[in-house]
């Protein structure tokens, strides 16, 4: 039987900075990942790469996060300091202040050290300029919080972490599913069960990270946990994240926590595949309605587009694009914005439609004419008097029309008109497994399994209702580290 100090389980950004962690410390590391080697990276092959982090502003990152950012593209960006407090507040602001404080002050704190330690593991990080920004006058202002990405995005991501992975030696199974965690005498984890292409295998090990992702490619559990019709929604990511790791945790007395109930979804095209194409990876998702409107089959609107940033409300707007009939939206635009739409709109693969008139585009996307074209006018009427300025909320309103645009509120009155259709594209499950500081899995009476740590998605308690954009990532890096750090400790 194969021994190991540390046994990861698990193939995405958490796995990966857990198993480095550990090697850092000499442990003898075993990764072991589901899917085969042409799969491999989990849910963050498919992320854009973007980390969250707390930082004093531009010149704070020069230091050693982006050091070989030149000065003349320094003085072409404007990023105001996201401090801390800034990230502690967004986390509770978006998840209703139900975030584990605990586990908040964690992610928060260790931010930015996580990305200059990644940084020496060989992630080169850039300025998200593309997708983070708007120009306005000479230089590209920063918004919502969110300002770097790795080169490449998720897939560069991966690839650079394995590369250094396999450096370091650790050892990568791939098509290797965890199925069950063996126990001692005394509860603590002795090794795990793995079934490969040659069958089932025990392998021993001092400890077990868990960092498999959620379940949201689980359809039943996705109906069980979520309710009506999630078992419908599209998968953005992964087709193996179905809840094995939470599942053996939960069999040997690990605690549940979190928010169970729900889960990041986002508009996504309407005619995506089920699950991620990774030559498409993020691309089918489409965020830029802050700019226009959003309506359901019968053209109304029903969610307010412009509430806040991008980065705080596309996450959860997945869920109301699931409630409307034949969990269909539309996002539609003239072209004094079509300019600065995202990057996404522009691919080869995308459900859109153009036309000269409201009611022409309405038939061409298959909304009810008359409903559009009333709305558009209730829209258009309740616009108030503002300078539009995309880059910050600028207050440019409605007035009188139920929901309100809280901000970048434009007439839709520069023809042609597009149109681009959307349904509910489920990304990560916000439901999972209790941990401590130091990623130790709790069981029901509050006490650490020994052996057992957890981090990434299939963690629970830091994400309710809502998350800020590039904290998956980040939370994965930071209790990645974490785990492996206090996994390789029990040698």
């Amino acid at each position: 039987m194969s021994t190991y100090d540390v046994v990861v389980v698990g193939g995405g950004n958490a796995a990966l900075c857990a198993a480095l962690a550990a090697r850092e410390r000499g442990a003898r590391v075993l990764l072991l990942e589901k899917a085969p080697e042409a799969q491999r990276g989990g849910n963050s092959f498919f992320t854009a790469g973007g980390f969250r982090c707390a930082h004093d502003g531009l010149e704070d990152l020069r230091k050693d996060v982006i050091p070989d950012l030149s000065a003349g593209e320094a003085a072409s960006v404007d990023i105001p300091p996201y401090t801390e407090a800034n990230f502690y507040d967004d986390l509770m602001r978006m998840t209703e202040s139900l975030a584990d404080p605990d586990l908040a002050d964690v992610l928060v704190a260790q931010s930015r050290p996580t990305v200059v330690w990644m940084r020496s593991h060989g992630i080169r990080w850039i300025l998200m300029l593309a997708r983070q920004s708007y120009k306005v006058g000479d230089q590209h202002r920063f918004w919502g919080g969110l300002a770097v990405e790795a080169v490449g995005g998720g897939p560069g991501l991966v690839q650079v972490l394995y590369e250094r992975a396999v450096a370091l030696g650790i050892e990568v199974r791939y098509e290797t599913k965890a199925t069950r965690l063996v126990l001692d005498d005394r509860g603590a984890i002795r090794g795990v069960v793995c079934r490969g292409p040659e069958g089932f295998t025990e392998i021993a090990a001092r400890a077990v990270v868990l960092a498999c992702g959620g379940f949201e490619a689980n359809p039943e559990w996705r109906t069980r946990y979520l309710g009506k019709d999630w078992e419908l929604a599209r998968v953005r990511g992964t087709r193996h994240n179905t809840g094995d790791g939470i599942r053996m945790a939960l069999e040997i007395g690990a605690q549940p926590y979190g928010h169970w109930s729900s889960c990041h979804a986002v508009a996504w095209d309407l005619n995506a595949p089920p699950f991620g194409d990774r030559k498409v990876g993020d691309l089918f998702q489409k965020h830029s309605y802050p700019l226009g409107i959003v309506v359901n089959l019968r053209g109304e609107r029903f969610l307010d587009e412009g509430a806040d940033y991008r980065n705080y409300t596309y996450a959860k707007y997945g869920r109301e694009i699931l409630k409307q009939p034949q969990r269909a939206a539309f996002q539609i635009f003239d072209q004094k914005v079509v300019a600065i739409l995202r990057e996404e709109y522009r691919i080869r693969e995308v459900t859109k439609a153009e036309a000269g008139t409201i009611e022409e585009l309405a038939r061409k996307l298959e909304i009810d004419p008359e409903g559009l074209v009333r709305t558009v006018s209730e829209f258009n009427a309740a616009v108030q008097p503002g300078e539009f300025n995309p880059a910050i909320l600028d207050g440019k309103g409605t007035k009188g029309i139920a929901p309100p645009k809280s901000n970048w509120a434009l007439p839709l009155d520069s023809p042609p008109f597009v149109g681009y259709g959307v349904t509910c594209g489920i990304t990560f499950t916000f439901g999972g497994l209790r941990i401590t500081t130091r990623a130790e899995v709790l069981d029901t009476e509050d006490r650490p399994i020994a052996g057992l740590y957890a981090a990434g998605e299939l963690v629970g308690g830091l994400f309710y209702h809502n998350y800020p954009g590039g904290s998956g990532l980040m939370g994965g890096a930071v209790f990645g580290k974490l785990a492996g750090e206090s996994a390789a400790s029990l040698r």
